[in-house]
Order: structure tokens, then sequence, then C-alpha cells
């Protein structure tokens, strides 16, 4: 054990194994990112900027979209400046930081899903009420609560893990982790407070998981007598299936991981599980919207005509 009494800088050993080709990394990792941001602002900035791409489930699309960017920032550029140094290291206050972003971002993009998952439970299942029911203040209210309420369940997470004393400052990843920092706590600390805030997070987000199953279970059923509603089912929900499949495939693994996993996986191996969630959803959300939903994959075509004669 280290022998600190107050831990002002952690060290991330996460990169140590992989240091010999980081001038190979470091390219792979800048063109990946900026692939990440072309096709994410570009989406945004479509269906902004296209009156009639306004219909609530675009505009849940381009939460997605903000979503990614958010996310990513807060772990790409990071990567690259340790890439380029010898010694990586983050202070205590933006490793917390770090951890609001990454966490926030994760939250945010579930409760996106189930308000888009939501949304085709109404089109689909109830397309009578829909207009009434969705309404553009109803969808405000529903994008402001998508993101607010993840910013208070972390900040309440970040807050309980701040009130640690910590004896250790090494993280063995290529990024913060709130679990990992209170492992890091000294024996005689009450670790309570955030375990039961780690523990009703997941609960709640666990939620959200049922709610999505739920609005499926009615989707298919609907979809399953109907000849017109099985074709707005693979316009429409597919993606939102395959985007959900994907997010929550590597979220629950890189968790499964995280509490259960074995050290003695290569140091590379446990570098790609903890980044999947910020690898997968930000490359493919756009393009499988993009290329699936008729509107945007038309405006893309449209654009790229104008561009080319």
């Amino acid at each position: 054990m280290d022998n600190v009494s107050v831990v002002r800088i952690f060290t991330l050993t996460g990169l140590n194994e992989t240091m010999d080709h980081r001038t190979a990394i470091f390219s792979l990792t800048l063109v990946y990112y900026c692939v990440v941001l072309f096709l994410n602002i570009s989406l945004i900035v479509i269906i902004v900027l296209d009156e009639n791409l306004h219909e609530p489930m675009y505009v849940l699309l381009c939460c997605v979209c903000i979503n990614a960017v958010y996310g990513t920032t807060s772990f790409y550029p990071k990567l690259l400046i340790d890439l380029l140094s010898f010694s990586q290291e983050m202070s205590y206050n933006w490793c917390l930081f770090q951890i609001f972003v990454l966490y926030s971002y994760a939250c945010c993009e579930l409760s996106i899903l189930a308000l888009m998952a939501y949304d085709r439970y109404l089109a689909i299942c109830r397309p009578l009420h829909y207009h009434t029911l969705m309404t553009r203040r109803m969808l405000s209210q529903l994008v402001s609560f998508s993101w607010l309420t993840p910013f208070c369940i972390v900040s309440i997470n970040i807050l309980a893990t701040s009130r640690l004393e910590l004896c250790r400052f090494t993280i063995k990843r290529l990024f913060c982790v709130n679990w990992i920092i209170v492992q890091l706590a000294c024996p005689n600390s009450n670790t309570l407070s955030s375990s039961i805030a780690s523990y009703a997070t997941i609960l709640i987000y666990v939620s959200h998981g049922c709610f999505i199953i739920w609005t499926y279970m009615h989707l298919v059923r609907t979809c399953a007598t109907s000849k017109e509603n099985r074709v707005k089912f693979m316009q429409t929900c597919v993606p939102h299936l395959i985007s959900l499949t994907t997010f929550l495939t590597v979220i629950v693994f890189d968790l499964m991981y995280i509490r259960f996993g074995s050290a003695e996986i290569p140091q590379s191996l446990q570098n790609f599980i903890a980044i999947e969630f910020l690898l997968f959803p930000p490359m493919m959300n756009p393009l499988i919207y993009g290329l699936k939903l008729t509107k945007i994959r038309n405006r893309i075509l449209s654009i790229i005509y104008a561009t080319t004669h």
C-alpha cells in the first residue's frame, strides 16, 4: 500500500504495456475520434437545420448524437495526451470530473434510448393518441428529464466518493472509474454510502431496461397483426434495437468485469473491455440511423448530390 493520507494526483497505468506502439495507437485513436465527431455532428446539423426532421424520433436521435460527442470528448482528448506523455497522471478533481461526465453519458444514453422506445410504442401501438401525448412541450420535458436525472444521480455518487479518505493513487485503467476510486479508500474509511449510491443507480437504470422490455413486448404483439406496423417496426425500431443491444451489451460486460473480473487478463484486453461503451455506440448510432431511417438517408443523399454537381 502506498503511504498516502491525502491523494491529489492519480497515476493511470492502463497504457503501460502498450507504450511501445503508442505512435500507431495515437494515430488510430485520433482518426477514430475525428470520424466519431464528424458523423455525430453531421447528423446533429442535418436534424437541426431540416424542419422536416423536427419530429420526436429525430429530436431524440439528435440527443443521442449530442450525448456521444459529450461522452467521447471527456475521454479521447485525454487519451491522446497520455499517448504523447511518458507518465499518465490526472489530478483528483479532474478525475472526479471525468467520472461525472462518463457516468452521466452512460446514464443519459440509456434514458434517451428508453424515451425512444416509448416514442415508438406510442407511434405504433397508440397512433391515434400519438400527437396528443407526444407534444413539443411533453417532448422537451422528457428530454430535460433524461438529462437532468442522470446528472443528479451521478452527482450524488461523486459526492459520496469525494468524502472518502484515500490511501492509494494508482488506477489500473485508461480513465477514472468510481468503483475503483472506492477501492482505493483507506481501510478505516466508511464506503457504505458509496456502495448504496452505486447499487441504487444500477437499480434505477435496470428499471429503465425493464420499461424498454415492456414497450417492446407491446410493439411485437401489435406488429404481429398488421403488415403496415411491421414495416414501421423494421424501419424505425430495428435501428433502435441494434443501438440498444449494443449499448447494453458493452455496459453490462464492463460492469461485470469491474466487479468480478480477473486481474490475470492481459492489459490490452482489459483496456478494450473498458472502452467498449466509448468505442462502439458513438460510431454505430449515426451510421445505423443514417442508413436505415429514410428521411435522414434521403437528406444525406441530397446533400451529397448537391455538393458533387
